[in-house]
């Protein structure tokens, strides 16, 4: 087994210490746990220093964002998978086991999701994996749901939520890894559907089981933070992503989410949020075509078989979720 855990870490307090005594209790261990820490203050890391094993530590000089942090690491890996982890998800101790497992079973598929219980309520699932709307949207599919018999079904996925995900690391860096534009937030679903445009393809794990705590360091799901990054994220995914014929056709229906998103946060006293965010989103429009003329030259995957990937629900549910790794 060949795997590195990669833990972006910044101000996680205790967490990150509890999640690294998960790893200790996995049944099958890492050839390598890389830390890096985005010039934390709050003294994470000594707790975490405390911890024996194979633990390395990437000290950044400022916060570089989880995206920009994660490629950081990636640059270190020799291994064949990589294994990211949120430092307030904790993993069962089969749950990198079970990852490696499935990768094995299944050669064809080069990312793996993990399927996410609530910290304080695990009969409440945190999320089976990505899902990305053709209006542009996404969401962690079955969030803040109760566990059915449907949740603990393997089936393909749009791409896994990188709180607690395996990948090909091979894969990975022909995507050229994470944008580091997007910082944090959407930059799982970007790196997925990339990924899925070169032709690769992802599955969820229901045996991987973590106990994912969620927005512990970024002030909350609907923080200022939070909806500024998520939703000027969301542009340049679609931006980036969306091949050909589908973007044209899709690009009203984008418009019209973006409108609404407007609207919804002014009602919630957050306009000049995400009037910024979408500010921003539209001058990055430029940068973003010039990505958008590589990734779709270098396509791989049909139209149809991106068009089949998408959730195409009228009314999407209503407790969706921006994808997020911090």
């Amino acid at each position: 087994m060949s795997i590195t855990i990669i833990i972006v870490n910044w101000n996680s307090g205790e967490l990150l210490a509890e999640c690294l005594r998960s790893l200790e209790k996995q049944t099958i261990r890492p050839k390598r746990v890389l830390v890096v820490d985005n010039a934390s203050t709050d003294g994470s890391l000594t707790g975490a220093g405390k911890l024996a094993g194979n633990i390395a530590v990437l000290r950044m000089n400022s916060n570089i964002g989880f995206a920009a942090g994660s490629n950081r690491a990636l640059i270190e890996c020799d291994t064949e998978f990589v294994a990211l982890l949120n430092p307030d998800a904790f993993p069962e101790p089969e749950w990198l086991e079970r990852l490696f497992a499935a990768a094995s079973d299944h050669p064809e598929v080069a990312a793996f999701g993990s399927r996410q219980l609530c910290h304080d309520a695990p009969e409440v699932l945190d999320g089976i994996g990505d899902v990305y709307h053709m209006s542009g949207l996404a969401w962690r599919e079955r969030y803040g749901l109760r566990q059915q018999a449907q949740d603990l079904v393997a089936r393909e996925i749009f791409s896994p939520c990188a709180a607690a995900a395996l990948y090909r690391r091979r894969a990975l860096m022909d995507a050229d890894g994470f944008d580091e534009d997007f910082f944090c937030y959407m930059e799982d679903v970007d790196l997925g559907f990339r990924m899925r445009l070169a032709g690769h393809k992802a599955m969820y794990v229901p045996n991987a089981v973590v106990h994912h705590v969620g927005s512990a360091v970024t002030g909350g799901e609907w923080s200022d933070f939070a909806v500024y990054q998520g939703f000027r994220n969301s542009v340049w995914v679609f931006i980036k992503n969306m091949p050909g014929a589908l973007f044209w056709l899709l690009l009203p229906l984008h418009l019209v989410i973006n409108l609404a998103s407007i609207l919804w946060f002014t009602i919630r006293g957050q306009g000049s949020v995400i009037l910024k965010s979408k500010r921003d989103a539209f001058l990055g429009i430029p940068h973003m075509w010039m990505k958008r003329r590589k990734i779709q030259s270098d396509r791989k995957t049909s139209i149809g078989a991106i068009w089949r990937a998408l959730d195409k629900r009228i009314f999407p549910p209503v407790k969706t979720h921006i994808q997020r790794n911090t």
